[in-house]
């Protein structure tokens, strides 16, 4: 079992980062309950979430702190009433990531798209990433599962962060998606990584794990025992 060294961080560093370098996963750790920042959560945390027991109030929770941890990066999480898009910042108004329908499942996934995003990404309508509709042939297929490794990785890392069920999404029910078993190898294979330190995991993802788990866990931070292969089936 793999567990997380001890570091302490401190927030004032944050604004001063690109937004999207990344950090060897092995310094993902309980946050010091010392710094500033993160101690400031628990006075925000007006529904505690272990109170919460609806989607509808989940989501309330999520869009409220997030909005609050990334108020730094002019950047806010909003319903949709259709399907998910990203609007980026302009003068008068912040980016926008709306995920769809209000699902809680659906705005993790659309934080994770951002979190990888780099700095001139955030700048285009839906982050610039490529996108065919559902019905896509067998290569294109193959070309969306390999742009959605990643982001459904460190979807899964928030999700087991808020003690939430993760489902892969093949997003293809009317094309050629096959049976998903080699994506959800590379998705495994991809968690792996971040959490083994094979792989370095975006900063504003490891930031949002970091006070998922300060809020909700008690400061403990993710384990590698806690992401099996054979959850994804």
């Amino acid at each position: 079992m793999y567990l997380f060294r001890q570091i302490i961080w401190v927030y004032s560093v944050m604004d001063q980062l690109q937004p999207q370098p990344e950090v060897i996963t092995s310094s993902l750790v309980r946050i010091n309950s010392t710094s500033g920042q993160i101690s400031a959560l628990a006075a925000l945390q007006l529904l505690p979430w272990n109170a919460l027991h609806t989607e509808e109030q989940q989501v309330d929770w999520l869009i409220l702190h997030f909005n609050y941890w990334f108020s730094h990066h002019n950047v806010m999480l909003v319903r949709g009433e259709f399907e998910p898009e990203y609007f980026p910042a302009t003068d008068t108004s912040p980016a926008r990531i709306q995920f769809a329908h209000g699902f809680f499942n659906s705005a993790l996934h659309e934080i994770s798209h951002w979190t990888i995003a780099g700095k001139e990404r955030r700048l285009l309508a839906d982050l610039g990433y490529w996108y065919a509709p559902d019905g896509r042939t067998r290569e294109q297929q193959a070309l969306f599962e390999q742009v959605e490794v990643k982001p459904q990785a460190i979807e899964w890392l928030f999700a087991t962060a808020f003690g939430r069920k993760f489902r892969v999404s093949l997003d293809n029910l009317t094309g050629e998606s096959g049976n998903g078993n080699t994506f959800k190898d590379n998705v495994y294979a991809q968690v792996c990584r971040y959490m083994n330190a094979e792989a370095c995991l975006p900063k504003d993802a490891w930031y949002l794990i970091s006070c998922i788990c300060t809020c909700i866990r008690g400061g403990e931070m993710l384990q590698a025992s806690e992401f099996k292969r054979e959850m994804l089936d």
